[in-house]
């Protein structure tokens, strides 16, 4: 059978990128090929003025009026999450804060640090260049996940043409064959058509082969993506959500397909894991989407179906997205007059160091 020239592209990408995905910190490895999606949106009243994410909204239903105007919740004790954080509600433009994810990240073992991003001079893009400063120091690299803030394929062109032109150069930057990174959340949500004016080499509006070129990874949500992924221009696809089930892309099951598919059509296929997935402080009706952690056995699971597909990436959600509870970073007990916070038990760096062991066996069977 004769192969097609993409598929031997892929494979010369993903030997070349694996001799550089690996690096030493003063006698610790980090895994270049684990990231983790990271959340910069926090505010504290001492720095920020507000408890910005912490006093959160209760989300309402989108059918079922009953949790119209549920009261949210004012921060500090009581915040819009199930577990509590070991660090308090703290602000993302700290820089102890930053400091200490980053000591814990490293002591994770992951390499490449995921930064969700909600455009120019946003809350999200104020400390930027902190975290890639902050970053180079402890050799943790840094990806953007671009959310979808944007409203047209030249909006987004746009967006990637400020974050290359403002925090491009900067050696903290995670790179694959001299590409800057990009996840693109919720990519559904312009056609193929409009992606491909900008990603297809050939297209109206292409930033191939330019200063603006990258890696870009779409997500793959729904059953019967192939034509999205095949047409867009995309580089590749992730799954995001650590909920096994909650749809397609995110279903364990349907990931040796996908892993299938995309070396067929030389694309990537990066797998994301989580711990556990538990938000209903926020969305008090989505309990059928819970996954408990059961002692990190959840989390072992998911990140093993990861492992088995051999994939060059594999992507953790999260480290502290706390409304959904998919967060490792670590949590404490408390309790507050009539909730008591979900907690790992008597270790809160439980899930950091769990991470580290499943990325080491994910680390011997890529070598």
């Amino acid at each position: 059978m004769k192969l097609p020239l993409t598929f031997f592209v892929f494979f010369i990408f993903i030997a070349t990128s694996c001799k550089q995905n690996k690096e030493y910190i003063q006698g610790n490895e980090v895994f270049n090929n684990a990231h983790i999606f990271y959340y910069n949106w926090y505010g504290s009243q001492k720095k920020d003025g507000e408890y910005r994410h912490w006093a959160h909204e209760v989300i309402p239903h989108w059918s079922d009026s009953t949790w119209n105007n549920v009261k949210g919740f004012s921060g500090g004790d009581d915040i819009g999450a199930n577990f509590y954080p070991a660090l308090g509600c703290y602000s993302s433009n700290d820089k102890n804060i930053i400091s200490e994810h980053f000591k814990l990240i490293k002591s994770a073992g992951i390499g490449v640090c995921v930064m969700s991003w909600w455009g120019k001079n946003s809350f999200e893009d104020k400390s930027l260049l902190t975290y890639l400063e902050l970053a180079e120091t402890y050799n943790i690299k840094i990806a953007f996940h671009v959310e979808p803030f944007y409203k047209s394929i030249e909006a987004f062109k746009d967006a990637i043409n400020y974050l290359n032109t403002t925090y491009g150069n900067h050696n903290a930057i995670f790179r694959i064959q001299g590409k800057p990174l990009f996840y693109v959340y919720d990519s559904y949500k312009l056609d193929k058509d409009a992606w491909s004016s900008l990603l297809k080499t050939n297209g109206k509006i292409s930033i191939r082969n330019t200063k603006n070129d990258g890696v870009f990874i779409g997500l793959w949500v729904h059953e019967n993506e192939e034509d999205f992924f095949t047409d867009s221009g995309f580089d590749g696809f992730y799954t995001y959500f650590a909920s096994d089930g909650f749809v397609y892309g995110s279903t364990t099951s349907n990931w040796s397909y996908l892993s299938k598919f995309a070396k067929k059509n030389g694309l990537l296929f990066i797998p994301s894991v989580g711990p556990g997935y538990l938000d209903t402080r926020i969305r008090p009706w989505n309990d059928v989407n819970t996954k408990h952690r059961n002692n990190g056995s959840y989390y072992k699971d998911m990140f093993r179906k990861a492992i088995a597909q051999n994939p060059e990436f594999i992507s953790i959600t999260s480290f502290n997205e706390w409304h959904e509870g998919t967060q490792i970073e670590p949590a404490i007990s408390k309790r507050i007059l009539d909730f008591t916070y979900a907690d790992y038990g008597e270790n809160p760096n439980y899930y950091i160091n769990l991470t580290n062991h499943l990325i080491s066996e994910y680390q011997s069977k890529i070598k």
